[in-house]
């Protein structure tokens, strides 16, 4: 065997990074959406986005048109229905038993339906008309600093941002008519017709939030609209412009009462005031700074062209949605339909896959800053959640409503999943994830384990004993088995309910352990034995839904695999057992087929594949999800799109969770560090000879870089950032590694124990 030298290099941060950042805009910039036309409906526009503000850019008839939103604008009027006594876990329980399940259907269920609100509602459009422009030559979203720019035949040019930091978007036009300006078009929230009711996917009218027409008020070179809302809510949208021969630059923005209950200027204040105090030119600088930065962090080299550019567009869309000081990703986070209708299940936060999902790419991405957003938003309303747990569930402790506002009081819908009694468990995965990734003690004493212990003192008290003695649940589910159905209740524990409280308990045993609580850690690891087993198929031996219930039709949501992942409680590296169980589970998911599977059905499948260590089926699986369910924006609408046999539902309702976890699935395709040791490139196709990726993060906070060069493993980089030992596969299979004293290696696995901030270089000698 050839021997490989450890090299110790020692080089400025500032080359480093300076370097990174030439070498990132170079490759990024071939993913950037390039159309020779403006997209003619609303959720095929070019998406721009800083965590708060959102546009997208289209064409409406013969205008030009940005639909504007804000995170923050809720309709947050309060269900009536979950103030009835009836609002009870206990009392649900006895309905099931009853066989009275109706009653709470029609409390629970149809108001989330029939209601227009609680609701994320849109915030305006602008439009330029530019029907004397004539043809558009080129429309293009330049990934690398988020700018938009269309350029017509005539010599027309649009540039357009949302400022990374600032809350406004800027707009420059060249070579366009005098008398040219942009119009605020505000929703049509009072009309002169009815338009009936839709379903919560299509959208309900917006007129049935029953407001009063805002107006827009003009004055030379600036127009601002006000809206008030539900209880004294009001929000406002503001642009100004200024106009220099042929071209003229504007900016906009929109306020909302929160943002000014909290000290921030109304939009007709900001834009007048960003407008003297800078410039196109100046403000696009900063921006692109920031955005600079952003791609610096993380990277990826891929030989499959299609797989590359998808998973660039859904980085750029994570930074385009996700801010530590915005609210969480929600459905449709700052791009709110703009087709006159409530956006698809109003928009709301969905706990039971979607927000967790929408945040899986942000760890080994290295993007841990923006994930702050979605749990400084758990932290601030955690008193709203342990209010609804001890009035819901009867208990002290912390659970959280499945589906929640903007300030996190429960909306209602399907109560399995809306009020499910492992919601919270879920969410506490992203704490624990936040804190292995960071190594971040003040994290880990101040949020993290209080968030799981709050959790485990809840479950504990919800729990009941069976007949054998162990711990269950006194009602189950796994979403979204049998809908909502009475069926959709389990009288023994799921797999999915079991695995979030196992994992629990034992995760929230070993923090305490870490932080010295030794009573603490003792008593978790207790109660985390005291539930059954997973529940497995008696016929194939994969993973069940429930003791007695198998997996034997075509399913959206894999609930039942959350043990495997994203828990990794059940994984490959465990040895023949869990082997036997994940090479059955995925016989049986393929067996049974993807007929009733939506898009985030595929992007989850490719992480599972990964996990497995099949890269071919992942690749495969993941061009199939950006080949058939996204539209040629990128955004995933669900449903399949060209009639190709991959799912028989068609629809388009537009949600982001499916994007967010095709980046996770390539970035598990690349590195995997869940079980304590990093594999580098552990599921890449065989025909993958040329890949590499560049600062992806492992567990323990270890930055990793590695190129694949005509199939071997060329070099490895490692940085740790809080230093401690890093143990990873021998990436030089066939090669001894010599010339660190810290180092050591057994079985195939290396220990290199590191300092803080060094960087060491593995790679092969000539």
């Amino acid at each position: 065997m050839k021997p490989v030298k450890l090299f110790l290099i020692l080089i400025s941060a500032y080359l480093l990074f300076s370097c990174q950042q030439h070498k990132n805009t170079t490759s990024i910039s071939k993913n950037n959406l390039v159309f020779n036309e403006l997209a003619t409906s609303w959720d095929e526009g070019i998406p721009l986005g800083n965590g708060m503000l959102g546009a997208l850019v289209w064409q409406k008839d013969s205008n030009l048109r940005f639909s504007l939103d804000r995170a923050d604008l809720w309709d947050l009027r309060p269900v009536e229905n979950l103030s009835r006594p009836e609002f009870s876990y206990k009392w649900v329980q006895e309905q099931v038993k009853n066989n009275t399940y109706k009653t709470v259907q029609d409390l629970f269920d149809v108001p989330y339906d029939q209601m227009p609100a609680p609701s994320k509602i849109p915030g305006a459009a602008l439009e330029f008309d530019i029907t004397g422009l004539g043809k558009v030559k080129s429309v293009r979203l330049e990934i690398t600093n988020a700018l938009c720019r269309v350029e017509w035949e005539n010599g027309t040019t649009l540039e357009t941002f949302v400022h990374a930091e600032n809350q406004a978007g800027w707009f420059r036009f060249t070579n366009v008519p005098q008398g040219f300006a942009p119009q605020i078009i505000p929703p049509q929230y009072k009309k002169q017709y009815e338009s009936g009711v839709d379903s919560p996917v299509t959208g309900q009218d917006l007129q049935r939030l029953g407001y009063e027409q805002g107006k827009v008020s003009s004055d030379p070179g600036k127009q601002v609209y006000r809206q008030k809302g539900w209880n004294g809510f009001e929000y406002e949208v503001a642009v100004v412009w200024k106009n220099s021969g042929n071209n003229f630059s504007g900016v906009w923005s929109i306020s909302s009462s929160f943002s000014e209950k909290e000290g921030g200027k109304p939009a007709g204040i900001l834009v007048t005031e960003m407008s003297n105090q800078s410039n196109f030119d100046e403000t696009f600088k900063t921006h692109g700074n920031w955005w600079q930065n952003y791609w610096a962090k993380s990277s990826v080299s891929l030989p499959d062209s299609i797989l590359e550019k998808q998973y660039y567009l859904e980085m750029y869309k994570f930074g385009s949605a996700a801010r530590d000081n915005a609210p969480p990703i929600s459905l449709q986070a700052v791009w709110t339909a703009d087709n006159g209708k409530l956006p698809p299940w109003k928009g709301d936060f969905h706990h039971d896959l979607n927000t967790q999902l929408s945040y899986w790419p942000a760890y080994t991405g290295n993007q841990l800053d923006l994930e702050m957003g979605f749990l400084n938003w758990m932290w601030k309303y955690k008193t709203t959640f342990e209010e609804y747990t001890k009035t819901y569930f009867g208990t002290s402790g912390l659970n959280v409503p499945g589906v929640t506002t903007l300030t996190g009081e429960p909306m209602g819908g399907w109560i399995q999943y809306s009020f499910g009694p492992t919601v919270a468990s879920w969410l506490a995965q992203h704490f624990y994830l936040h804190w292995i990734y960071s190594k971040d003690e003040v994290f880990l004493k101040e949020r993290a384990y209080p968030w799981l212990k709050e959790v485990t003192v809840y479950l504990d008290e919800i729990s009941v004993r069976d007949e054998q003695g162990f711990r269950k649940l006194p009602i189950s589910s796994s979403p979204e088995i049998n809908n909502n159905d009475i069926s959709a209740w389990f009288s023994q524990t799921t797999n999915f309910d079991l695995a979030f409280i196992k994992w629990n308990f034992e995760k929230a045993a070993e923090l305490a352990k870490e932080l010295g609580l030794e009573e603490e850690a003792q008593k978790w690891n207790t109660i985390s034995k005291e539930w059954q087993p997973f529940a497995l198929d008696s016929t194939t031996g994969g993973l069940a839904f429930a003791p007695g219930y198998p997996y034997s039709e075509s399913h959206r949501h894999f609930s039942h695999l959350v043990a495997w992942h994203p828990l990794g409680m059940i994984d490959w590296s465990n040895g023949e057992d869990d082997q036997k169980i994940i090479k059955a589970t995925i016989a049986e998911l393929e067996r049974v087929g993807t007929d009733w599977w939506c898009g985030y059905s595929f992007s989850w499948m490719g992480n599972l594949y990964a996990r497995a260590f099949m890269g071919e089926k992942a690749a495969g699986i993941l061009r199939i999800f950006s080949e058939n369910f996204c539209l040629p924006n990128s955004f995933h609408v669900n449903g399949e799109q060209h009639n190709r046999g991959y799912s028989k539902f068609k629809y388009r309702p537009f949600t982001l969770e499916g994007n967010f976890a095709f980046a996770s699935a390539i970035q598990e395709m690349l590195i995997q560090s869940h079980t304590g040791v990093v594999r580098i490139f552990p599921a890449i196709p065989v025909d993958w000879k040329d890949v590499s990726f560049n600062q992806l993060k492992t567990t323990g906070a270890f930055l990793v870089s590695a190129k694949r060069q005509d199939g071997k493993v060329e070099k490895v980089e490692i940085i740790a950032e809080k230093g401690g030992v890093i143990k990873l596969v021998n990436p030089f299979a066939d090669m001894l590694i010599k010339g660190l004293k810290n180092m050591k290696e057994e079985n195939g696995i290396l220990e290199i124990r590191m300092e803080v901030g060094e960087k060491i270089v593995l790679q092969p000698t000539n």
